[in-house]
């Protein structure tokens, strides 16, 4: 590729004709993302385990690539990001969104859904972007979106170990961030809050909720101490602020201001 071609990835990137593969894609964050990147031109790779949830999506936007992948298992990443390296001839960014949560008090973890939970939210990432890295190196540059919690930013009584795999998923990305600038490879982290999709109800949960009222408060209702806690994000608000944050490359993206403290 010419030199020239490669300083594009030391500035903002835009979205239009890039090829963005995108986890996690059937439903929420991720069909909401590659909704608003198709919108601005982008050539998406949609991937997940549903096949009829993809077809759907994919035709709904159209020039879209449907893989059907378990990102909790290493032969079908490897698949995947070659079937759609063979496609579009390239992958100029990478959105690691497929994930699950998994609620359960320290004392009562399964440690065997718990690995499961670790396969998905840390190894499976981790392993789309070795995939990745040497296509991106190969064409010039590239970026890599990880998708981690807020939880990761808090300390939650009940989500111990979801929120640790989604702080390690973050650290990874900062590392990888300051081992891959020399190939012009980009690496972000986003850290979204509540948001309004079927996450919840995928969520593992392995413990019961002492206080029957406080199991059915929903976010923005007023609690203990008059605190109203923020009202949840529908998944076209983090999907903007992906697309924001793709543009500007930054290190680490979150859903609002206040989740930096």
């Amino acid at each position: 590729m010419p030199r020239d071609a490669r300083v594009c990835y030391n500035l903002s990137m835009e979205v239009k004709d890039r090829v963005v593969l995108i986890t996690g894609a059937s439903g929420g964050i991720g069909l909401a993302t590659a909704r608003l990147l198709a919108r601005h031109g982008a050539k998406v790779a949609l991937a997940a385990r549903s096949r009829d949830k993809l077809k759907a999506a994919a035709q709904e936007l159209p020039g879209s690539l449907p893989v059907t992948a378990d990102i909790s298992r290493l032969k079908d990443i490897v698949a995947m990001v070659k079937v759609v390296c063979a496609h579009f001839g390239r992958i100029d960014i990478l959105v690691n969104n497929a994930g699950r949560g998994y609620d359960a008090p320290l004392e009562k973890t399964n440690v065997e859904t718990l690995s499961g939970i670790f396969d998905l939210d840390f190894v499976g990432p981790l392993v789309a972007m070795q995939e990745v890295i040497p296509i991106m190196r190969a064409q010039g540059g590239g970026l890599i979106v990880n998708v981690s919690s807020g939880t990761a930013l808090m300390h939650l009584p009940n989500m111990g170990g979801y929120s640790a795999l989604k702080r390690a998923l973050a650290h990874l990305s900062l590392t990888a961030r300051e081992e891959l600038a020399k190939d012009h490879i980009g690496v972000s982290v986003v850290y979204p809050y509540i948001t309004v999709t079927d996450f919840e109800e995928n969520t593992i949960k392995d413990f019961v909720e002492e206080d029957p009222d406080e199991a059915t408060a929903q976010p923005g209702e007023e609690g203990e101490g008059g605190y109203q806690p923020p009202p949840p994000d529908t998944a076209e608000f983090v999907a903007q602020k992906i697309l924001d944050g793709i543009r500007s490359e930054a290190a680490e993206i979150f859903a609002h201001d206040w989740m930096k403290r």
